[in-house]
């Protein structure tokens, strides 16, 4: 299998407060991981940066404006209590944008079978007009509305396994019925929002929430009878991966119990299903993930499982 991976020096330029949490090494992290001789084969390219209309496939353009004129040319900018703007911040959130766009094209044009995305800032906590959660831009979202409009595919589906529920793409797809969202998390936590009852206009919507200290049994349960059953009835054309890796039981910010194991299964459940609805058309894109062994450990098992790995080559323990 052919598995694309973007990245750009920018997502090591996007500045946190000392101690935060959505820091560079994140991305150090996973480029060291995948630098190991297994993943050789994996197709880099650069992250383009994303033209500024290409965000308001998500995002009205007045609010895309008014972040971009808030971005500082030095010093730090607090957009809330933990979403912080640099002066490299801009440039890093348009090219992990940039890069879910060019991730579409590739995989729909079959220059390659799928894409992982490492880039930061993430993006599913971006409302349509409202930055949060460490989130600028909707990059999952974005992805997803561009692969409708330039490729003219009609069904996306978005499935979504960080820890904490995407209450941005929840909102930019709440009534659109050619998008299906579905998400596992971990409930109560940030940001509130992700209960099982939140449906969507058109029953768009499928939130399986886990309580703190599930484990990879209960996650991988959630996914079978809850998630899957109901991407197999939608029949999309891509499958959009947010691929968070904060359920890592190592990780500081939440408390379920996932292994890099659970990991490598979803994606090989959710490839199997792209294989039979969506023409094996898979894109990912990194969401969060803070404890670096974890986060490390987990976003290899899941590149490699896209590169056609088993899950015992693919997760070692």
């Amino acid at each position: 299998m052919t598995t694309l991976f973007y990245h750009h020096l920018s997502a090591l330029k996007h500045e946190m407060p000392q101690g935060h949490p959505e820091r560079p090494d994140r991305i150090r992290a996973i480029q060291h991981a995948l630098s190991a001789e297994r993943f050789a084969a994996l197709d880099r390219r650069e992250a383009p940066e994303a033209a500024l209309e290409a965000l308001t496939l998500a995002h009205p353009a007045e609010w895309v404006d008014a972040l971009v004129a808030a971005a500082p040319a030095a010093g730090l900018v607090h957009v809330d209590a933990d979403t912080v703007m640099s002066p490299g911040t801009l440039e890093a959130a348009r090219r992990a944008a940039g890069g879910a766009m060019a991730a579409v094209d590739a995989v729909i044009a079959r220059e390659a079978d799928n894409a992982f995305v490492a880039m930061r800032p993430p993006g599913h906590h971006a409302e349509k007009t409202r930055a949060m959660g460490f989130c600028f831009f909707n990059n999952a979202a974005i992805a997803a509305r561009h692969a409708q409009k330039a490729h003219g595919a009609e069904r996306v589906a978005i499935v979504d396994f960080d820890v904490h529920h995407g209450n941005g793409t929840q909102d930019i797809f709440w009534s659109d019925r050619s998008v299906l969202y579905a998400s596992t998390h971990e409930m109560p936590l940030y940001p509130g929002t992700g209960r099982a009852s939140e449906r969507g206009e058109h029953d768009n919507i499928v939130n399986a929430p886990l309580a703190p200290d599930s484990d990879g049994e209960l996650f991988r349960a959630a996914l079978e009878n809850l998630i899957l059953p109901r991407l197999d009835a939608f029949h999309p054309d891509l499958i959009v991966i947010s691929a968070g890796f904060d359920a890592h039981f190592r990780d500081p910010l939440a408390s379920l119990r996932l292994k890099e194991a659970d990991f490598a299964w979803a994606t090989a459940r959710l490839m199997d299903l792209a294989d039979r609805r969506a023409g094996g058309r898979i894109v990912s894109v990194l969401e969060g993930g803070y404890d670096l062994r974890g986060l490390s450990a987990s976003a290899a098992a899941h590149v490699a499982t896209l590169m056609g790995f088993t899950l015992s080559e693919s997760a070692p323990e």
